[in-house]
């Protein structure tokens, strides 16, 4: 399931429990740009395609005809546990160049939230994702499962951004 890449060093990845059925997953990664420019990569809906794992077989749809604003929104397909799922996003806060938010309107979760957040450092940006997420009550028993693919799903997704932000990115072949 994993690709093979490699972790910047000082990314970190946390869970925390906030109640029976909802957890939060928090990561925290430098990035040695200026937080204007690591917002603008982020903005665009596309280059989600970029920072996903390939296993997921992720696609959005109509991604040529995206505009990003608050009230925006997206659909994607994604594979889960091998089984083609439609996910449906809403952007609920655009707050350029420091902050936006996200829901799940449909898809594989009961409930999605993730605050994309970028603070200035002397170093460039501090890029921290905050997601809030509920399963649906059948899929309580594999969260341990569920865990373990979103820690893939970000790992990937840190490493992928490094290697966009030192210039090693090499643009995936498949297109929209």
């Amino acid at each position: 399931m994993t690709d093979k890449y490699v972790l910047p060093k000082d990314f970190s990845i946390t869970f925390e429990k906030i109640s029976f059925n909802t957890h939060r997953l928090i990561t925290s990664q430098s990035i040695c740009l200026l937080k204007e420019r690591c917002f603008e990569f982020f903005k665009d809906p596309c280059n989600l395609y970029e920072i996903t794992p390939d296993w997921l077989d992720f696609k959005m749809l109509n991604c040529q005809k995206v505009e990003v604003y608050e009230g925006a929104e997206f659909e994607y397909s994604i594979k889960v546990f091998g089984f083609k799922r439609m996910w449906k996003s809403k952007i609920i806060e655009y707050k350029p160049p420091d902050s936006f938010i996200d829901i799940q309107l449909e898809g594989p979760y009961k409930f999605w939230l993730h605050l994309h957040i970028f603070y200035d450092t002397p170093e460039g940006t501090l890029m921290k994702d905050l997601v809030t997420y509920s399963l649906p009550l059948y899929s309580i028993p594999f969260h341990w499962l569920i865990k373990r693919q979103l820690k893939d799903i970000f790992s990937y997704r840190s490493a992928r951004i490094q290697e966009w932000a030192t210039g090693n990115f090499k643009r995936k072949s498949n297109s929209f």
